[in-house]
């Protein structure tokens, strides 16, 4: 990669940074380019060059984050069977991969689930498409487990890569919010001992 690349790259996570937390912490309509440019310490000429508008910032901030819990995801599952691990082994790496990544981008993940609830956001189709594209990763490795005998064939694969899904943000926010005193191990091991009660149930 040649040095240019390296300053854009570098330029544009100093502004996602910004945007996330100035939009965490007061609003999208409420906060201005102005803003984000002053607290990323860049010129407003700087945030334009690299992105179109404002909408289309946080729309990259949205896609570049969940882009990066996917590949997390994907890593703890590769991870789990590089160890020699089951499909099993693999979901409780990946929940620990997810409590990992909201404790490091707190006000990101929090951005990502309130946005899932705004059905009229113009970002939403770009929002959709990388969610599903994590949720896809979970769906994988469910998969091989049925195959090889970990689940049982009448599980639901879909709708459990979403409640896994879905259950690792809120636990993680819920610890973030309410319980910032537990550790990161203390949240994954309650998360485990449910999975691990869940799945249980569905192995034959």
């Amino acid at each position: 990669m040649d040095s240019s690349s390296t300053r854009r790259q570098n330029t544009r996570r100093k502004l996602f940074a910004a945007a996330v937390t100035l939009i965490a912490e007061q609003g999208f309509s409420s906060t201005t380019v102005d803003e984000i440019a002053e607290r990323a310490g860049v010129a407003k000429g700087t945030v334009y060059y690299n992105f179109a508008s404002k909408t289309d910032l946080f729309e990259e901030l949205l896609r570049h984050g969940m882009e990066l819990l996917t590949r997390a995801l994907r890593a703890a599952a590769d991870e789990a069977a590089e160890r020699g691990g089951g499909r099993v082994d693999a979901l409780d790496a990946m929940i620990r991969a997810g409590l990992d990544f909201v404790a490091r981008h707190p006000a990101l993940a929090q951005l990502y689930v309130a946005e899932l609830w705004r059905t009229n956001r113009t970002w939403r189709p770009t929002l959709t498409r990388v969610r599903q594209q994590a949720v896809e990763v979970i769906e994988s490795v469910l998969r091989e487990a049925v195959a090889e005998g970990e689940l049982g064939a009448d599980t639901d694969v879909p709708l459990t890569a979403s409640a896994v899904f879905g259950m690792v943000l809120a636990a993680a926010l819920d610890w973030q919010s309410f319980q910032p005193e537990r550790s990161v191990e203390d949240v994954h091991a309650a998360l485990s001992r449910l999975l691990q009660g869940r799945l249980s149930g569905v192995v034959r």
